[in-house]
């Protein structure tokens, strides 16, 4: 096994870790305090005791923190500080390139908190750690490479009036439509909101994902939000098969246009296909595989969620992600949530090493992968010698560590 000062130095990407899901835990009790939020205690011992565990029953019990971090993220000074403290925790532990993702609307109500306004006060944070560090003599000289970031904007599967103040607003003036519908045009106005803040402001928005429940609402009811920014040259991401399976995932790259894939952890299992039109599900299953590995559709894999989000993996060696290697698939390991999961990306990656085959060539695939498949906020060009100053430090920390 690769020992943790290697793990630490070789630089590292988290292309799927939400905000509202990785706040320090000590931050979280001080704005709680500040915003007076009750929560269920306002000691770490406490709250992980009871809130952030290292196992859950389930997927609702997982989601359960997420009523307290968003309720501390409701004005802008609490956003740029934890978007700060996100990016510097990163920093910290080698992450060299981050995209911090989270909904927008989860925070607004169209007053003191707009669009605008959200956007403008996490990129402040990022924007700062970011100066902060590539202010360093190492990167100055190009010794080592820079950080950077982008944003990924999240719109709901599902939400109901009480998710926020912008969701009640917008069930209001809709109260003749059906709840679907609303949903539907909710991620629409997301997207349009967005482009806009992107091209107007600058605000490295570099794309668009679709998280929240994946059971009963389905990728294809999200075409036109899809649609609309993939006409503004937008990247995409969703989560899928991570409830459902193939065909789900299928959805999301044919009428979605997703770049990558969030989590994917049912890729394999054809015990998930329910289209009966679908008479060879391995056939069916094979087929999806090899397009995606053809394609470089990239995985974004998130070990510690899923074995502590779905019952049925007993143990992380079962994981798909072995079969993803196998398959020769393009993945990146990722956090999820660094709080919720009580992880790092640094954790994560030794997961893996520990866990699954990964000879020295794979590992540098693994890592240059996060750096290649990213959504660079850039031009190709300017991403292309990025990821070369990436390559030529992971190369030197390999020869370094004789990791051969």
């Amino acid at each position: 096994m690769l020992n943790n000062e290697f793990i630490k130095k070789i630089p590292k990407t988290d292309l799927h870790v939400h905000l509202d899901g990785s706040l320090r835990l000590p931050t979280l009790i001080e704005l709680a305090k500040k915003e007076k939020i009750e929560m269920p205690a306002y000691t770490e011992e406490g709250l992980r005791e009871k809130v952030f565990k290292k196992k859950y029953n389930d997927l609702g019990e997982y989601l359960h923190g997420f009523m307290y971090t968003c309720a501390v993220l409701r004005n802008p000074e609490n956003l740029e500080r934890v978007a700060y403290e996100l990016a510097v925790d990163n920093q910290q532990e080698g992450v060299r390139y981050i995209e911090i993702r989270f909904a927008p609307q989860l925070h607004m109500d169209n007053k003191t908190m707009t669009m605008e306004l959200i956007l403008e006060s996490i990129n402040k944070g990022l924007s700062r750690a970011k100066k902060e560090f590539n202010a360093q003599k190492s990167v100055v000289e190009g010794l080592e490479p820079a950080f950077s970031y982008g944003i990924i904007c999240c719109a709901m599967r599902m939400f109901g009036a009480s998710f926020s103040p912008f969701y009640a607003n917008f069930y209001d003036l809709h109260k003749f439509s059906h709840p679907m519908d609303i949903i539907k045009m909710g991620a629409l106005e997301l997207a349009k909101g967005i482009i806009r803040v992107r091209d107007d402001r600058g605000i490295p928005i570099v794309a668009f994902d679709l998280a929240g429940q994946e059971a009963g609402y389905p990728a294809g009811d999200f075409i036109d939000a899809y649609r609309f920014v993939h006409k503004n040259f937008m990247h995409k991401t969703v989560h899928a098969g991570e409830a459902y399976g193939a065909e789900s995932i299928f959805q999301a790259i044919t009428e979605l246009y997703a770049d990558r894939l969030g989590h994917a952890y049912y890729l394999f299992d054809k015990d998930k296909i329910t289209d009966k039109d679908i008479e060879n599900k391995q056939k069916y299953v094979d087929d999806l595989a090899s397009y995606i590995a053809e394609r470089r559709i990239t995985i974004e894999v998130c070990l510690t969620s899923n074995l502590q989000t779905n019952p049925n993996l007993k143990n992380i060696k079962e994981h798909s992600f072995k079969k993803m290697l196998e398959k020769n698939i393009s993945t990146s390991i990722c956090t999820d949530n660094r709080l919720v999961s009580n992880t790092t990306v640094s954790g994560e990656l030794k997961l893996a090493l520990e866990n699954f085959t990964i000879t020295p060539r794979m590992l540098k695939d693994l890592l240059l992968y996060g750096f290649k498949r990213s959504f660079y906020p850039g031009s190709y060009s300017e991403k292309r010698k990025y990821v070369r100053s990436v390559m030529n430090y992971i190369d030197q920390i390999m020869k370094e560590y004789k990791v051969v």
